[in-house]
């Protein structure tokens, strides 16, 4: 037989699966060069095991404000569901809702001595009410507009509030009368929104932040002290440190600026973020500042060199029961003893867990 009449035989075909494990490893490389490893590895962590925190799921839309009771015992969290609910910090027992508010609760803060709590929201309002039954005892209408943050001073005497209506009021907590009524229109007249107030610690002075720099005011006649921080940029948030001695200032520059009130100096700028800080929290020993972002972190650092110490990514990984990912971070707190943070955020929960 010719080899010409031999019957061809088959050739096995040529197996693609190499060039398939190839390109799957080269999309694997290009993914976590542009996400980075350490996140890709946070993202695994998260997902394959038990998340080490608690989480609270009482709010049906996104929470905007945390505040500690000052026994530690309780959280006060405020939503875009229109309440504020107070629940067991450790287990999310014994819930009080209160809904004394016709829209978002923006804001809401504890009196020194525990059994009060101040909430304001998109309805104009600032309510005073009882922390342990949710009986209404006040209700301040001196704004025009949403109120977007409330502070108590330390002695539990007046409170203050800043809104959309480019006003900052210093009022009685009994008797609701105003004090101090400070307000900045821009140019052409519109008003300058006051996102965030703070009491310093012996209650003389008013930090607040808007648009531009952070004001500092005598807390008394409402005059202007001194600015601090840079002319541009959103700030949404302030907070005094426990001492009194620096002021830490988060924006949307991609930063938080920390400041030293007498000398008016800034004295570190921590930058290892790369979105709007939304939230920001000294712990109570002042070591440490938690700063919460749009892209659903928590940072938590030294205070004074920026030295990195944790991130918590509760809000910003898929894991088994959160199916949310890169809620933003509206709110952080440090519980009164130091040992835990609380954070609130977008994905319409609060999360309790360690500070590190």
């Amino acid at each position: 037989m010719s080899i010409l009449d031999k019957p061809l035989v088959d050739r096995p075909p040529r197996s693609r699966r190499p060039f398939i494990i190839a390109a799957i490893i080269l999309l694997l490389l290009l993914f976590c060069a542009i996400t980075g490893v350490g996140n890709d590895v946070g993202f695994v962590v998260h997902f394959v095991s038990a998340p080490a925190h608690f989480t609270y799921s009482g709010h049906s839309n996104y929470v905007s404000a945390v505040a500690w009771s000052p026994d530690g015992r309780r959280i006060a969290s405020a939503s875009g569901d229109g309440t504020v609910q107070v629940w067991n910090a450790s287990n999310g027992g014994n819930v009080l809702i209160y809904r004394g508010h016709r829209s978002d609760v923006s804001t809401v803060a504890w009196s020194p001595d525990g059994t009060k709590i101040a909430s304001g929201g998109l309805d104009t309002t600032v309510q005073v009410w009882n922390a342990s039954t949710g009986a209404r005892i006040l209700t301040y209408r001196g704004h025009s507009d949403a109120v977007f943050s409330v502070a108590w001073s330390p002695d539990g005497t007046r409170i203050a509030s800043g809104g959309n209506d480019g006003t900052v009021q210093i009022w009685n907590a009994a008797s609701g009368k105003t004090l101090v009524n400070y307000s900045v229109k821009y140019a052409k007249g519109a008003p300058l929104a006051w996102n965030s107030v703070a009491w310093s610690p012996d209650g003389k002075t008013l930090a607040i932040g808007s648009n531009g720099p952070v004001a500092l005011l005598d807390a008394a006649t409402g005059k202007v002290l001194n600015y601090y921080g840079s002319p541009g940029g959103t700030v949404h948030d302030v907070a005094f440190s426990p001492d009194g001695q620096y002021l830490a200032i988060g924006s949307s520059q991609d930063s938080v600026q920390v400041w030293n009130v007498a000398t008016v100096k800034n004295v570190y700028t921590y930058t290892n973020t790369t979105t709007d800080v939304y939230a920001i929290a000294w712990s109570p020993d002042g070591k440490r500042i938690a700063s919460g972002s749009s892209d659903g972190l928590v940072e938590v650092w030294d205070a004074f060199t920026g030295d990195h110490v944790y991130t918590y990514r509760g809000h910003a990984d898929f894991y088994p029961g959160h199916f949310t990912q890169n809620a933003s971070v509206n709110a952080v707190a440090w519980s009164p003893d130091g040992t835990h943070i609380a954070s609130g955020s977008s994905d319409n929960t609060v999360q309790v867990w360690q500070a590190l």
